[in-house]
């Protein structure tokens, strides 16, 4: 795992300063703090840094071809680079190292653009072909590694992290308003766009060309799964599925570096421990998180995994004074990020990375085979919605929903706004709706009224509406997964991953998201997904061997921390410290009097915790971000910083 970075002027006989690049590598250094490297040529620069994690001695990036004509630089992993390289030296290439790295430069050759076909890993890279003066951009399937890039007329920037592109200051962005609200409305900056205006997220499955020639930047897709149901026995799926998350997980063990794993207990992480265990050549080491407050802690079940498994088991509790750690992860994350989990998968990363190098995690599980309790929410909703004539859902429950009152006054048997709300929209809308975090018209009220404007007409739940109409029309639970595929897991849990790994210098493996097992599972039918009232229903039936009874039916939990009662606690003079005070850089994007009700509720027993969360991370970010001047740009005459304000799109 790495970081990448890289410049391309328009002008080929544009100079790029060696100390741009090593602003732009030193901005990511985390990402990479065993080595760095550097290639410069007629106005194209590229720089690397390494975690070195396979070929520890040879693997050392740029690396280029033979004749020096094509350069990389990458940041992932190909878990089929062995298969890869023996054919491309029986085709007549020549390698000088054992890196997954060199596959590149010699499958670009052999095959161009189509290289991504043939790739089975995570990954971000930028190749220079120098004969044709083409730079050459792909991301992985899914968006386990990220990739942000700047075009404008004169150059085009590329990094693993927005920071280092803010480093190389070569235009001063301002914050973009629509992902400000996107943000605000489920927790998240929605790709492709990013909180800057101006930069964007190559999005996953895609990739871009850049030609001098041809000054174009536009992202093309190469890959999009596909839910197909087809016809097998349940026999024949739990074996389907049992060998090929079983070769996953062998690929996702190579390494020459120590591996471990992440370990909660739950179904996905207990399948994995148990197939590495019986893979691994060695004992297994295991790392777990656990909460203060027992209705949060899953540290038991780990533990008993763990035991079941003899793995060499670490766990962490943590406690409220973790969100000390906030400045420094907002440092890391560079864009607003709501996601409390983010604080113990940080922790995580932390504890596993005083003994591994490598973790495999358990992440895309639950996109893959409907694990997340809104799956079953939301469909016990659409069969509901589905015995309700249209005329009535649209003329009745639609105002009967604007009017109902929301609060923890009312009884719980009482408490319908969101499921009148629901049932009144299309199973798209009403799943965007359950995604949300902050739902109108609280959100509105919360924003500033100078954003307002900007905003005109956005709403952020067609972003992904986008993402479930990718799934099956016929099948509500596939748009469900496709959603959650195409926009959550690569914007949101793919993105903490990520970052806190990176933060802590330990590469972190998902083997459910290898994609030929993502596109097993999107031909498994719904109703062997969720069935008689459970979720991931295949993948349990199919290891029931190596699942405890308990496990198996233990309702999901996941790393779910306590913020109702920590912001009515040990959060409450920290929220009002430095959120509601007076000279808070978050003033100029938020209504303070609006937050200010909003935590008075939460006072009284409303439960606003995911909201008031999201608030504290982004008075975080804008107190790191907001008015900041960057490092000059020698190639410019005039490289001035100005603050960044709120700009239209």
């Amino acid at each position: 795992m790495c970081g990448i970075a890289g410049i391309v002027y328009r002008e080929r006989n544009t100079p790029v300063s060696s100390q741009t690049l090593r602003n732009m590598g030193d901005a990511i250094a985390h990402r990479g703090p065993d080595g760095e490297g550097f290639y410069r040529s007629l106005g194209v620069g590229l720089a690397h840094r390494r975690l070195s994690i396979i070929d520890v001695e040879g693997g050392k990036q740029p690396l280029c071809n033979e004749d020096g004509t094509i350069h990389v630089t990458f940041n992932g992993e190909i878990y089929n680079y062995q298969e890869l390289t023996d054919w491309l030296v029986r085709l007549g290439h020549r390698f000088v190292t054992r890196s997954d790295t060199e596959v590149l430069v010699h499958l670009y050759e052999e095959l161009g653009e189509r290289m991504v076909e043939r790739l089975r890993g995570m990954f971000a890279f930028a190749i220079w072909d120098s004969s044709r003066e083409r730079l050459f951009l792909a991301r992985d399937r899914v968006g386990i590694k990220p990739l942000y890039y700047q075009f404008d007329r004169d150059q085009f920037v590329f990094a693993s992290e927005t920071k280092a592109l803010l480093t190389a200051c070569l235009f001063t962005p301002d914050i973009d308003p629509i992902s400000l609200e996107n943000y605000l409305c489920f927790g998240m900056v929605i790709g492709p766009r990013s909180i800057f205006q101006g930069i964007h997220q190559l999005p996953p499955g895609h990739t871009l060309t850049l030609n001098r020639e041809h000054w174009q930047a536009q992202p093309k897709r190469y890959w999009q799964l596909r839910f197909e149901p087809n016809t097998k026995t349940v026999a024949e799926w739990s074996e389907a599925i049992q060998e090929k998350l079983a070769e996953s997980v062998r690929l996702h063990l190579i390494a020459d570096v120590p591996v471990g794993a992440f370990l909660s207990g739950g179904v996905d992480s207990t399948t994995l421990v148990a197939l590495a265990s019986q893979i691994h050549n060695s004992r297994l080491q295991t790392f777990s998180i656990g909460f203060e407050e027992e209705t949060h802690c899953e540290a038991r079940f780990a533990r008993e995994t763990s035991d079941k498994w003899n793995t060499l088991h670490t766990e962490e509790i943590i406690r409220p004074d973790a969100v000390q750690l906030l400045d420094r992860l907002a440092e890391y994350f560079d864009e607003p990020f709501a996601d409390a989990s983010a604080l113990p998968t940080y922790l995580l990363c932390r504890l596993a990375s005083q003994k591994v190098k490598v973790a495999i995690s358990g992440d895309g599980g639950d996109e893959a085979f409907a694990g997340y309790s809104r799956h079953a929410h939301d469909l016990w909703e659409d069969r509901l919605r589905n015995r309700i004539p249209a005329p009535i859902r649209s003329r009745l429950l639609k105002p009967l929903a604007d009017s109902w009152p929301r609060g923890a006054w009312l009884p719980k048997p009482l408490r319908w706004k969101n499921l009148l709300t629901n049932l009144s929209l299309s199973p798209a809308r009403a799943y965007a709706n359950s995604v949300a975090i902050c739902r109108q018209p609280l959100r509105r009220k919360l924003l500033h009224p100078d954003v307002l404007p900007h905003l005109q007409h956005h709403d952020p739940k067609r972003e992904l509406m986008k993402g479930f109409e990718l799934g099956n029309p016929k099948d509500v639970l596939s748009g469900m997964l496709a959603a959650d595929t195409n926009i959550v897991l690569p914007d949101d849990y793919l993105i903490k991953v990520d970052r806190a790994s990176m933060a802590c210098g330990i590469e972190v493996r998902p083997p459910f998201l290898d994609h030929e097992f993502l596109e097993l599972a999107a031909q498994i039918p719904s109703d062997l997904k969720y069935r008689e009232g459970t979720g991931k229903w295949i993948l349990k039936e199919s290891f029931r061997k190596i699942l405890p009874f308990e496990t198996r039916n233990r309702p999901k939990r996941g790393f779910e921390v306590p913020l109702d009662q920590w912001f009515r606690g040990a959060l409450r003079d920290r929220f009002h410290d430095e959120v509601l005070k007076a000279n808070g850089k978050i003033k100029s994007l938020l209504d303070l009097t609006a937050v200010q009700r909003l935590y008075q509720e939460h006072e009284r027993g409303i439960q606003h915790g995911t909201t008031l969360w999201a608030i504290l991370v982004l008075s975080h970010w804008t107190n790191q971000y907001l008015g900041v001047k960057r490092r000059k740009n020698p190639n410019l005459e005039d490289s001035r910083c100005i603050p960044l304000t709120v700009s239209s799109s």
